[in-house]
């Protein structure tokens, strides 16, 4: 399996505070990361640098072994940086199908293949934004990352806050997207025994540092560590 993203002591904050410290580490083709660590720890500010909205203090980022530390949210999109925000950043005064249009890019994902994988958005497609449900708006933010035709996938709590029967189809979804398309993505989540059934490898922050570093099956079937490192035994 050949590398696909590769970060070497990275160090990165909001204006001059600095939350990441020296973060080290490697993801390869086709790989799904979960990125786990109690609240404030640094997970929020790890998917922003990569996307390339926070200041980057020191070290480096390679996607496809070029360096993405040097481009702007703009090129990293374009360099393969799919990105689905807490904020989800959906054009709300677009209707679905604009939303999707407006972003995409030539490649395997394009606006049928969203509405074939989220029947909900089909049904929906000439609606605003604002008259989707929250769970209808993150479905929709997580086309608009796919039809950007990306490398990698950076996915930001995309389960908070909504109803188990959404949950349910968005798991569904990211686990087709990753395990059954070979998509590559760092998913940050609550949930972390969700999360780690559906991922490959696990990075746990804390303090703005990487604290532990396993296979995802290997933490998942240790509840004691969770425990530890999260306060989750589930």
């Amino acid at each position: 399996m050949s590398e696909l993203l590769r970060i070497e002591k990275l160090s990165a904050g909001y204006g001059e505070a600095v939350v990441l410290h020296d973060i080290s580490l490697a993801l390869g083709e086709g790989q799904t990361l979960a990125l786990l660590g109690r609240n404030g720890t640094g997970k929020t500010t790890l998917i922003n640098t990569l996307a390339g909205a926070t200041r980057q203090h020191g070290g480096s980022i390679a996607l496809g072994g070029a360096a993405l530390h040097k481009l702007s949210p703009y090129q990293r999109a374009a360099a393969g940086i799919g990105w689905v925000p807490q904020e989800r950043n959906i054009f709300k005064s677009l209707t679905v199908h604009e939303n999707l249009t407006a972003v995409e890019r030539p490649g395997a994902w394009n606006p049928q293949r969203v509405y074939e994988m989220f029947p909900r958005l089909a049904e929906r497609k000439r609606n605003l934004g604002t008259q989707l449900s929250g769970g209808e708006q993150q479905m929709l933010a997580v086309g608009r990352a796919l039809v950007v035709n990306p490398r990698l996938l950076l996915l930001d709590e995309p389960l908070e806050g909504l109803a188990p029967i959404i949950v349910e189809e968005l798991l569904r979804a990211i686990r087709r997207i990753t395990q059954d398309e070979g998509l590559a993505a760092i998913i940050v989540e609550q949930h972390p025994q969700a999360i780690l059934a559906i991922s490959d490898e696990a990075v746990v922050l804390d303090h703005g540092t990487v604290v532990h570093a396993d296979r995802a099956a290997s933490l998942r079937a240790q509840p004691e560590v969770l425990e530890r490192l999260l306060g989750v035994a589930r």
